[in-house]
């Protein structure tokens, strides 16, 4: 198992980042690696999020000294998401057949916590991870016992359907809310009017896109936006100060999780477009 580190960072000294540093900071570019469970944790909230790929062998999730416990679920709660392929997750013995599409929330006290493939085309399994005080029970949530949501026009390219897996609609979880947005064809906006919500930060997971297409994913503070680049299959870090929006070459599908103060899913403060960088964009004072 691969471990990357992020620290939070101040939005003032976010503002002097070039693009570079932006990239460190904020973007994991090596989430399914083959054979291996590759997480990176940010101190934002303290969330864990990354990708297990089992491609040939098994692979456990473990904790160790960046967890402070040798089991990773012993103060901590996880949803998975598969993306890809076909697999089967076993935690504490009991195995879960999981294709794409299909979602898995463990609580605290889980113990052995496997990821294995079942032939065919491998699994990518998406997993975040966020502290927890009490233990729930694991839920498995295939899409179709997903909450959905359908929001946007086509007039303003953003017809999708949110999709909330860890969720209160859905199974209850101490902090941590997760869900995936699927984007229709000819849409290619998420999230505008964007928002912030100052009490939960945010991590997204861009996918299924397609051949060199890209989504210019939004970020920073609203008086003082900046941009990342992402291609398929990988995530940005949003702190609870910065925005998250996106628009794309084509439509895409992006997983979204979030943990903090509250699980209120619209507990957000929105800004119209206007907004953004004081109204400078547009010519206004």
């Amino acid at each position: 198992m691969k471990l990357e580190k992020r620290y939070a960072e101040h939005p003032e000294d976010a503002k002097r980042y070039d693009t570079k540093t932006m990239r460190e900071r904020f973007l994991f570019d090596k989430v399914f690696v083959k054979d291996e469970i590759s997480l990176c944790y940010t101190h934002s909230d303290r969330v864990v999020f990354g990708g297990a790929h089992p491609v040939s062998k098994k692979l456990s999730l473990t904790g160790g000294k960046d967890f402070g416990s040798e089991v990773f679920l012993d103060r901590r709660e996880l949803g998975i998401i598969c993306i890809d392929g076909e697999g089967t997750v076993s935690a504490d013995g009991t195995e879960y057949k999981m294709k794409k599409g299909d979602g898995l929330y463990l609580g605290k006290g889980t113990k052995d916590v496997v990821f294995t493939g079942q032939g065919g085309k491998p699994p990518k399994f998406y997993l975040a991870s966020a502290p927890a005080h009490a233990a729930h029970p694991a839920a498995f949530i295939p899409m179709d016992k997903a909450n959905p949501r359908k929001l946007g026009e086509q007039a303003s390219a953003n017809v999708r359907t949110i999709y909330q897996y860890v969720h209160p609609a859905v199974c209850p979880s101490c902090q941590l809310v997760m869900g995936m947005t699927v984007l229709e064809e000819g849409s290619i906006w998420n999230t505008m009017p964007c928002h912030t919500h100052e009490r939960r930060m945010e991590v997204y997971l861009y996918f299924d896109m397609k051949e060199n297409a890209a989504v210019f994913h939004l970020h920073g503070q609203p008086e003082e936006t900046r941009h990342l680049v992402v291609i398929n299959e990988q995530a940005v870090i949003s702190p609870s100060w910065s925005i998250h929006s996106g628009a794309g070459t084509a439509a895409y599908t992006f997983i979204w999780a979030m943990a903090g103060e509250n699980q209120t899913f619209d507990d957000m403060d929105t800004l119209a477009p206007a907004e953004l960088g004081k109204g400078d964009l547009f010519g206004s004072s």
